[in-house]
């Protein structure tokens, strides 16, 4: 799959599908709270991803069982919602979603905090956020991409945390993953030149400790091989004739 570059016409309708995943973001980060559990964060979400007349692009995707990956502390990416998983006053909690607008993708993930959390851990969440801030100053035509990816991990460097090798960003537009694959660390070649109407999924996973990880034998939880806590920052970014336009960001 070579890299797309999207009309005006399907701009607008990813901005669509981008404005209501970020719309669902904000309305998740308010429920996010002790003694809620998982699946309740999962089913939430998904009520609003459909009463906006959107598919959630995550659900039986591969056979993904959710539509929020729901990711607990060492847990890094595509945690399974369960009724059995209850949030706890000091977790941290990593919720990634997607869905699909009139044929059109949008991805984007945030990590919160759940009541009041160690400074540590409130940390690892701002730095793993402004790693992507950090990223996106050369998401910039012209540029390369793994600019972008050498910018985000040594920022994350900075602070001694690892970065996840194994897991990487994405294009993404009339299917959730597309070419290209975009690191979070430095990388030997400069990657792809850069041109407006890309659209790049840029999704920082950031770890306390080592950037090892290890698959659970459900085949989808992702956690650190060191059993330290991991943030994840994802948008959806516009590759433009100017500044990178951030759509999943309202």
């Amino acid at each position: 799959m070579a890299v797309t570059i999207k009309s005006p016409r399907e701009i607008d309708l990813m901005r669509t599908s981008c404005k209501y995943l970020a719309e669902m973001h904000d309305m998740l980060a308010e429920v996010i709270a002790p003694g809620i559990s998982t699946w309740d964060i999962d089913a939430i979400g998904d009520e609003f991803i459909r009463k906006k007349g959107c598919i959630p692009n995550f659900k039986d995707y591969n056979g993904y069982p959710a539509s929020i990956c729901v990711s607990v502390n060492e847990v890094v990416i595509h945690g399974i919602p369960s009724k059995k998983k209850i949030l706890n006053e000091g977790d941290i909690v990593s919720l990634d979603a997607g869905m699909i607008y009139k044929g059109y993708h949008s991805d984007a993930a945030r990590t919160h905090a759940v009541g009041r959390i160690s400074e540590e851990n409130q940390q690892l969440i701002d730095v793993t956020r402004q790693s992507f801030f950090e990223g996106i100053k050369f998401a910039r035509a012209g540029n390369h991409l793994h600019e972008i990816s050498a910018a985000i991990g040594n920022y994350a460097y900075g602070f001694g945390y690892g970065v996840v090798e194994v897991f990487v960003g994405h294009g993404i537009g009339t299917h959730l993953h597309e070419d290209p694959e975009i690191p979070n660390f430095p990388c030997k070649s400069r990657g792809i030149k850069l041109k407006p109407g890309m659209t790049l999924a840029i999704e920082p996973m950031i770890t306390m400790g080592t950037e090892e990880v290890e698959v659970l034998e459900d085949g989808w939880t992702v956690i650190t091989a060191d059993g330290k806590n991991a943030a994840h920052y994802e948008n959806t970014v516009l590759i433009t004739d100017g500044d990178p336009e951030i759509l999943t960001l309202i």
